[in-house]
């Protein structure tokens, strides 16, 4: 651990980097997939649990905890990670994604956007200086700039406006953000599907200095091909001794197919949202514990995984708690979920480090391949 924010690449292969971030709560092992802890927690899940099954970081959300129990009261409690008891890093999305998708009535100006709660219809003003207050507030250990994400696809006028107010408000956000020492500001690459436009905003957003960069608007209704050239017009342009983290993202192939093109750091509900409808994700690809084939199987989900879960017990036995819609089966599929992930993220930086990774992805793929259906490609889900 470290007094101050840092990122060490240890190991290449390729444009795939190995590597750690290092700050006062802790160290991420990069490359990382942190659990989405929306509302302060991992859904269906302890903390410690989430722990023990390898996640260095998770992912608070801005939008949902300014609305309900409110900042300044988590702030009052000691903060988020004493409020979760997670001692750990946490990432805070800016918001900015949920207030255009969830809020009603919103209205984007310069300043900001006016929306009203999608929980009780109150009025609330989220601007790059609250955003940036609120995440002080929570505790954060990283900040994200408030952004305007469009859906794609979306005409390149749109895409312009909205990128060329995102830099604007990420000036504001840095500004807002201070001197918080040991802690990170991160930019927000936006521009769409228009490579000329993802250009110009991560070599603007490089011009600011972060500590670190996203890249945003993907994983938004685009097809995989799309997200995977976007990355690659992109990376090039981003400070090579900065993390990367691009948001929303992904299943295990958006995963590796991402890693390989230098990114560092992902989130996504996925793997939570899938285990709570009894869908696994494993070394033999995608399960659908609903179906009814699996009704009289008393093979594990997985005997080699690190979770007792996919372990111990029958996929009969997961069909039959999915079916009666028993609350152990949310938890227990979900934490199946959340270790494959982890142990997705470790096998690849073990793979960086012996310069095997196109190996790894062509062992996993196999692999997948005798599951019950694909692992791509991405749906809307950051």
């Amino acid at each position: 651990m470290t007094d101050v924010f840092t990122f060490t690449i240890n190991g290449r292969d390729g444009v795939a980097r190995l590597g750690e971030i290092s700050m006062p709560r802790g160290t991420i092992r990069t490359p990382a997939f942190m659990p989405v802890g929306t509302a302060a927690t991992v859904k269906a899940m302890y903390p410690g649990d989430v722990r023990a099954l390898g996640a260095d970081i998770v992912l608070g959300n801005t939008y949902h905890l300014m609305l309900r129990p409110g900042a300044e009261r988590i702030a009052a409690l000691g903060g988020l990670h004493k409020f979760m008891n997670w001692p750990h890093p946490i990432l805070t999305d800016s918001g900015g994604f949920q207030v255009m998708s969830l809020a009603k009535l919103r209205k984007l100006s310069e300043r900001g956007v006016m929306f009203q709660s999608h929980i009780d219809g109150s009025r609330h003003e989220l601007t790059p200086e609250r955003s940036m207050e609120i995440q002080r507030l929570l505790g954060s250990d990283i900040q994200m700039q408030l952004d305007e994400c469009v859906r794609l696809p979306c005409s390149d006028e749109e895409a312009e406006r909205a990128m060329r107010l995102s830099l604007r408000w990420a000036e504001r956000s840095k500004l807002a953000f201070g001197d918080q020492p040991g802690k990170a500001a991160f930019g927000i690459v936006q521009g769409g599907a228009v490579k000329s436009l993802r250009v110009t905003s991560a070599r603007e957003l490089a011009a600011m200095d972060f500590p670190g960069y996203a890249i945003g608007g993907l994983a938004v209704g685009e097809p995989q091909a799309v997200m995977l050239d976007m990355i690659e017009t992109v990376e090039p342009h981003l400070p090579a001794t900065k993390p990367r983290y691009l948001m929303g993202v992904g299943t295990p192939d958006d995963l590796m197919q991402s890693v390989a093109r230098g990114v560092d750091m992902f989130d996504c509900v996925m793997p939570t949202r899938a285990g709570r409808h009894g869908m696994v994700f494993t070394r033999f690809g995608r399960i659908n514990l609903r179906n009814a084939r699996h009704a009289d199987d008393p093979n594990s989900i997985d005997p080699q995984s690190t979770c007792p879960a996919a372990r111990d017990y029958s996929r009969a036995y997961w069909h039959h708690l999915v079916k009666s819609g028993e609350i152990l089966a949310m938890m227990a599929l979900t934490a199946v979920n959340i270790a494959y992930y982890q142990e997705l993220m470790a096998g690849m930086r073990k793979a960086i480090s012996e310069g095997r990774l196109a190996d790894f992805m062509a062992e996993a793929r196999s692999g997948w391949a005798r599951g019950e259906g694909p692992m791509s490609p991405s749906p809307a889900s950051r």
